[in-house]
């Protein structure tokens, strides 16, 4: 569980943090002030407990100047397309939703309950994942499948990332000089989960991820896009149910399935094996593939944005995705690639269009900036 305090006005920190392993006894905190670092351990393992650590942490200013609490849910599914105050209504209505993100909607769930138990008269948002991609239209977001699957059961492509999509877009947009809605973009939102999105005229037109953060880009232990033809066949030789193969394609797969080693790309970039080249060669040509269709979808492209762990801390990935782009107008420049390691934004590319910009997202902002417009 990350967690932030902040003004969303400015994006000034007071404080931020990581949870690891909640719910679990060997459950941690990391709560940082600038440069200072505290680990702490709960008595409680469970989100309760750590939200309770995180109320130790507070100095009585900090805790009287909180405005209202931000909650990144993954899923709002057909149920909601911006981010809403929550209420008992809303509650009921994410429960329906659990089933389409098991990963990740109880573990949403249980940081609102605990928010709620610590802070019962402050306004509680939820900021959906999906949200901003709801603007796509049904050529992008329809499956070919039987219409009573939509139509009844709501199977459609939903896409998530969107707060990080939405920031950097925006972002983008303000260090070119340029208006949002002039610009033909695609955003790559590269981490242990990887998405893509093509934004024109700042609305989301497509995204990779579908009905559930499975579909799309290779990721550290998701396969993303594959024939659904392997569900069965799979199943049957190794004996597995329908829910053991879909953990497999979720924690097994992706950049850790192929190397057999390590879902994470600093890892794999200091390994020489054959195994560890072929993760970072498959996980590049996908990117590099789904920019051309994007740029198709578009009608063309004024700017690729390279964003989260990988997008911006691997030059070796930049570089190889970009040197796969030629016909598109893209070349690496590569002392300022080498350059940008630190979570620094910056261009990437030579000449003047299209462009590739490195630009570190800021999810936390754009929640804290729907919380502080739906409590005010």
């Amino acid at each position: 569980m990350k967690f932030a305090l902040l003004d969303p006005r400015t994006g000034e920190r007071a404080l931020s943090g990581l949870a690891e392993r909640v719910g679990q006894p060997e459950a941690s905190v990391t709560i940082r002030r600038g440069d200072d670092e505290q680990h702490l351990r709960p008595d409680d393992p469970s989100h309760h407990g750590v939200v309770a650590v995180l109320l130790d942490a507070l100095s009585s200013e900090e805790h009287d100047s909180v405005a209202g609490i931000g909650h990144r849910v993954v899923h709002g599914a057909h149920l909601f397309a911006k981010s809403v105050r929550i209420d008992d209504d809303v509650m009921a209505r994410l429960r329906e939703l659990v089933g389409l993100a098991p990963l990740h909607m109880p573990a949403n769930l249980s940081g609102v309950e605990a928010a709620q138990a610590a802070f019962p008269h402050l306004p509680q948002v939820a900021v959906f994942d999906t949200a901003f991609h709801q603007t796509m239209p049904p050529v992008a977001y329809r499956y070919a499948v039987p219409d009573e699957w939509y139509a009844q059961h709501h199977v459609r492509r939903y896409g998530f990332h969107g707060p990080s999509h939405r920031y950097v877009s925006g972002r983008a947009a303000e260090l070119l000089g340029r208006p949002l809605e002039q610009l033909k973009m695609i955003t790559l939102h590269l981490g242990n989960g990887c998405s893509a999105a093509a934004i024109a005229h700042g609305a989301c037109i497509d995204t990779t991820m579908g009905l559930t953060p499975l579909e799309g880009l290779v990721m550290g232990t998701r396969s993303g896009d594959i024939d659904p033809g392997v569900l069965g066949y799979v199943g049957e030789r190794l004996g597995l149910d329908l829910a053991g193969v879909l953990d497999v394609l979720n924690t097994r797969s992706g950049l850790l399935g192929l190397s057999g080693s390590s879902n994470d790309m600093r890892t794999l970039e200091e390994d020489d094996s054959p195994a560890a080249k072929l993760a970072i060669d498959v996980f590049c040509y996908r990117l590099a593939k789904t920019v051309g269709a994007y740029a198709v979808a578009l009608g063309g492209l004024d700017v690729l944005v390279f964003t989260g762990g990988i997008g911006e801390h691997s030059p070796i990935v930049r570089a190889a995705v970009l040197d796969r782009l030629g016909v598109l107008g893209l070349s690496i420049d590569a002392v300022a690639n080498e350059a940008l390691v630190r979570g620094d934004a910056g261009r990437v590319s030579r000449g003047e269009q299209p462009v590739a910009l490195v630009v570190p997202t800021d999810e936390e902002r754009m929640i804290g900036a729907d919380t502080l417009e739906l409590a005010s």
